[in-house]
């Protein structure tokens, strides 16, 4: 599969640009990005080429992968997915609903594939933690011996514009959206496969851009998350934990590996053939939560 990549900021840089040079799945075939300058530095550093034109790139390859805000990847899926290309795109989706939708749509109507990163759901230890406690919760409802998950906690507390060292610290769209858009889609890609679809969102605002989100679950169980990219760096870290019939369920201290490594599973999902749950319809649906959370914080 040729992979093109449109983006060349931190993340495209850490993390897409290794991911993809490695994968002996894909041949990594270009990079497009804002400024010709910073593309043609991140086609350097992997090996590859440096298109002037992201229309000319989507031309060539077989799929494209997004490291661009969500405001600029949404757009561009849409033209690639009409263009006849899998997608493999990133958290958030889009920076409206009806952009993510759009992008959902374009999918469908072309038969592309699309996957949206979520970085736990493919870093392989995570990801077996989340399907183990999905498979606890079905096991004890279905067992009668309780409901499953009474509750879940996915607190994410991100240090990007507390930490100097921070290479995101200058992304003018997480400090425009702040942690609720930025680890926000992490929190919820890990209790929406345990607790199920959110039927009830609601929203407070805490210190900095702290957002303290509380969903009700279709499955009963009810779920908070604090979320923050300005925590004090002593204090940055995820902390994800569930309760129920199964009992507790806390997720390990250091479970997760490198991003690119699980990027590269993201790239195993996108060239395998098969359908994945973090496709373009989760990606809208998480982005109807967050939609939703935001209008209750106005």
């Amino acid at each position: 599969m040729r992979v093109g990549l449109l983006g060349t900021g931190p993340w495209a840089r850490l993390t897409h640009g290794p991911a993809l040079a490695a994968h002996p799945g894909v041949e990594f075939a270009g990079v497009w990005g804002r400024r010709p300058e910073a593309a043609a530095e991140v086609a350097g550093l992997f090996g590859t080429r440096a298109y002037p034109d992201a229309d000319a790139l989507i031309a060539d390859v077989d799929a494209v992968a997004v490291a661009l805000p969500p405001a600029l990847q949404a757009p561009l899926a849409v033209r690639a997915a009409r263009a006849g290309r899998h997608l493999l795109l990133d958290k958030p989706l889009a920076a409206t609903v009806a952009d993510a939708r759009a992008v959902a749509d374009a999918v469908d109507a072309a038969g592309v594939r699309s996957v949206v990163f979520f970085t736990l759901r493919f870093d392989p230890a995570s990801a077996r933690w989340i399907d183990e406690q999905a498979a606890a919760g079905r096991r004890a409802a279905a067992d009668g011996a309780g409901s499953g998950w009474f509750t879940g906690r996915a607190d994410w507390y991100g240090a990007v514009f507390s930490d100097d060292a921070s290479p995101f610290a200058d992304s003018p769209w997480r400090r425009e959206k702040g942690g609720l858009w930025d680890v926000g889609p992490h929190a919820l890609s890990v209790l929406l496969p345990v607790l199920g679809d959110a039927v009830e969102v609601t929203a407070a605002r805490g210190r900095g851009d702290a957002v303290h989100l509380t969903l009700r679950h279709d499955s009963g169980a009810s779920s908070t998350s604090l979320l923050t990219l300005t925590a004090p760096p002593a204090a940055a870290g995820v902390a994800i934990e569930f309760r129920g019939t199964p009992g507790v369920a806390v997720y390990p201290d250091g479970l997760a590996g490198e991003a690119a490594g699980a990027l590269a599973g993201a790239v195993d999902a996108l060239t395998a053939g098969t359908p994945h749950p973090c496709d373009a319809r989760f990606g809208l649906r998480v982005t109807e939560i967050l939609a939703a959370a935001e209008a209750a914080l106005d």
